[in-house]
């Protein structure tokens, strides 16, 4: 894949780029409205003026790339229960719109992807009432409306994480399986675009566990970082697209926490916010690609929360 410099923020700001940025999102018990955003210029942090619709926690961020990104499902703080609301933040100004058709059952604990320009996809989680589900929804950006794959994840899985590769395929990976306290797996789902076909990978994460994160360096390769494997880890396992291959950076994250959310500033960095460790952080850890190395840093979220969620502009995929 081509880079192109308007990917990059490089350009932005001139002749009416959107600035590239990534946005952490909700979080806390009771989940919190605030909607950070972080210019991946700088690294700088505001907040938005116009937050989610109500405070959420335990839900997933997708984006369409250079044009808007959506918070999906979750626990609704103001509601006392879960929701299948999807808020939607454009770009160009941050304000928020709620899509008119949610999520097609009430979901708590899921993972999102997205192949910029074309479709998000919301996956697994907790179903309220019910169980554990293998649904996956998709929502087509060029209107918004909402189908459900025929074939969802290969487990009903709640607590797992998203990343995707745009154009080529969306990876799920990690979770549980079993209800509460049921086994901490490694699957990782691989669903091939255009056509959504799943295929699961012969390697795994290198250990299985849950409420991870999940974020990706498009064209190259997907992180899946932190979580609980019975014990809190910093493991930090990256998934080369060109084969699907797994590697451990030797450098995870600055603490082992779980209940963290990823975002990718797409071919420069990526990010992993939030989190639990004996209680909520306010912590962002960047990895600069191609080398992965670790920085945190100096001005992190804007209140210590655990269980956001989290998605980017990168500019045009």
């Amino acid at each position: 894949m081509v880079i192109r410099p308007i990917e990059h923020g490089i350009f932005a700001g001139v002749g009416g780029a959107v600035p590239t940025a990534g946005f952490v999102a909700g979080g806390g018990s009771p989940g919190q409205s605030v909607v950070d955003k972080f210019a991946f210029s700088d690294d700088s942090r505001t907040t938005l003026g116009t937050g989610l619709t109500t405070g959420n926690s335990q839900f997933a961020g997708m984006a369409n790339s250079a044009v808007a990104g959506y918070f999906a499902g979750g626990e609704d703080a103001s509601a006392g229960s879960r929701t299948t609301r999807v808020d939607k933040f454009a770009f160009a100004d941050d304000s928020r719109t709620t899509l008119g058709t949610g999520l097609s059952v009430t979901t708590y604990n899921q993972a999102a992807a997205a192949n910029s320009g074309v479709a998000g996809y919301s996956a697994g989680g907790n179903a309220y009432p019910g169980g554990d589900v293998t649904t996956i929804d998709k929502f087509a950006f060029s209107d918004d409306s909402r189908t459900t794959l025929g074939t969802g994840l290969s487990a009903s899985t709640p607590y797992l994480a998203g990343a995707a590769n745009s154009g080529t395929a969306a990876y799920y990976g990690g979770g549980f399986v079993g209800g509460w306290g049921g086994t901490k797996v490694t699957t990782v789902d691989k669903f091939a675009f255009p056509g959504d076909g799943r295929s699961t990978l012969g390697t795994g994460l290198s250990v299985g566990r849950y409420a991870l994160g999940g974020m990706a360096n498009s064209g190259t390769a997907a992180y899946f970082g932190g979580g609980d494997t019975g014990s809190l880890v910093d493991t930090v396992d990256k998934f080369a697209f060109s084969d699907d291959s797994r590697t451990t950076l030797g450098t995870g994250l600055s603490a082992a926490r779980r209940y963290l959310a990823g975002m990718a500033n797409s071919g420069t960095a990526g990010y992993y916010g939030g989190g639990y460790t004996t209680t909520g952080v306010a912590t962002v850890d960047k990895f600069a690609f191609p080398g992965d190395g670790r920085t945190t840093l100096g001005t992190g979220l804007s209140t210590a929360r655990f269980a956001p969620a989290a998605m980017a502009n990168s500019g045009v995929l």
